[in-house]
């Protein structure tokens, strides 16, 4: 089966930053490509035209068209032409901004929900661009099949756009290879982590009133915060990071590290090295950083709403608490910082969790039976 991937971003030095779409197609990728079928990601927003082969996928990465006026359809139409030149069986793409409203390929076309604008635009309760809902759902009712990596994101999606197609839910995927723990590695106590971009939809201005709650009990507690700072569309464009220090106590600012965008590697120590994760975010259809985490025995504090309990067992193997609830949730922070026996269980259970259902096997041998239905 020859399968492509149709994307605006993919972790590669040649491709630029990316978020979670492009690590869960890039995850998705290698698994297909391990059972045998030929991959084909199609990168689109690229600075130039190029071609690659990498680990058994081939990479083609886009320019669009400039003309004002006419810059998207013209590059739709450059992507389905080579899309039927490449002679594709199956097409998955995302739903943001819906890029495939205009694209009709010579086979079917899958789209899976990792959360459009108007999602993610409802979550945050603002505003959605007209036109980018006009395409999403366009792209939506054209699509020959539809998946979403949650049931909560697929339900929310469903209502929005007004679709009466159900969606298969096959989750995100993580590569364990790369996310065990190295057991020689020493745990830092009392260290809280958050990784992933600083802009408010994650809880990023709830953490510093969360962790204030944290250093009135413990003052030893250490916030370590990696990631790009983002600007806050809200305020009118403020540096996240600026905002959130202002709400921190003084002396519990001085227990925090912000040290910016790190490499992938370098996430996976600090994750390694940290007591627990937190992850106080209100818009997610679901999270690749929580699975890293738990994937690493990690102990997780996460907000409670729609997807998280998809991934995470309340009591299990990790906290679920409102990110406006920041006594609560200080609360199980504490608890996972004093209890070394509960955080290790919880870690345990996590990767326990992780294996049985967000491997990159599993997942992909999900996705090859829908795609084959989907074909037939």
């Amino acid at each position: 089966m020859k399968i492509g991937f149709l994307t605006p971003e993919f972790p590669h030095p040649k491709t630029g930053f990316s978020g979670g779409i492009g690590t869960s197609i890039k995850n998705l990728s290698k698994g297909m490509a391990a059972l045998g079928h030929e991959v084909v990601v199609f990168i689109y927003g690229q600075q130039k035209d190029d071609y690659f082969v990498e680990d058994n996928i081939s990479f083609y990465l886009i320019k669009n068209v400039k003309l004002k006026g006419f810059s998207r359809i013209l590059t739709q139409k450059k992507i389905q032409n080579l899309l039927n030149k490449l002679k594709i069986d199956v097409l998955e793409a995302p739903d943001w901004t819906g890029i495939t409203s205009a694209i009709k390929p010579n086979c079917p076309v899958v789209i899976r929900l990792n959360g459009s604008d108007t999602y993610f635009c409802h979550l945050d309760k603002r505003p959605v661009k007209a036109i980018n809902k006009f395409y999403e759902k366009k792209a939506l009712q054209n699509a020959d099949a539809l998946l979403s990596v949650s049931q909560f994101t697929a339900d929310v999606t469903k209502e929005l756009f007004n679709l009466k197609s159900n969606f298969t839910i096959i989750p995100n995927s993580i590569d364990l290879d790369n996310f065990n723990r190295n057991k020689n590695e020493e745990i830092a106590e009392n260290t809280i982590l958050y990784f992933g971009t600083l802009i408010r939809k994650k809880g990023l201005l709830e953490l510093p009133l969360i962790f204030n709650e944290v250093y009135k009990t413990n003052e030893n507690a250490k916030l370590l915060l990696i990631g790009r700072d983002n600007p806050d569309i809200i305020s009118g464009n403020l540096s996240t990071w600026q905002m959130m220090q202002s709400l921190f106590d003084k002396k519990a600012l001085q227990n925090v590290n912000y040290i910016g965008s790190v490499s992938y590697s370098e996430i996976k120590q600090h994750i390694c090295a940290s007591t627990v994760c937190v992850f106080p975010t209100f818009a997610e259809a679901l999270p690749v950083s929580w699975i890293e985490a738990m994937a690493m025995e990690k102990a997780i504090v996460a907000s409670n709403i729609g997807w998280a309990s998809e991934v995470i067992d309340e009591g299990i193997n990790g906290f679920l608490v409102h990110p406006k609830n920041h006594k609560e949730f200080a609360d199980k922070i504490l608890k996972l910082l004093d209890n070394k026996q509960l955080n290790k269980q919880f870690g345990l259970e996590a990767r326990k969790k992780i294996t049985q259902k967000f491997s990159i096997e599993v997942v992909a041998n999900q996705s090859v039976l829908f795609y084959e239905k989907i074909i037939n």
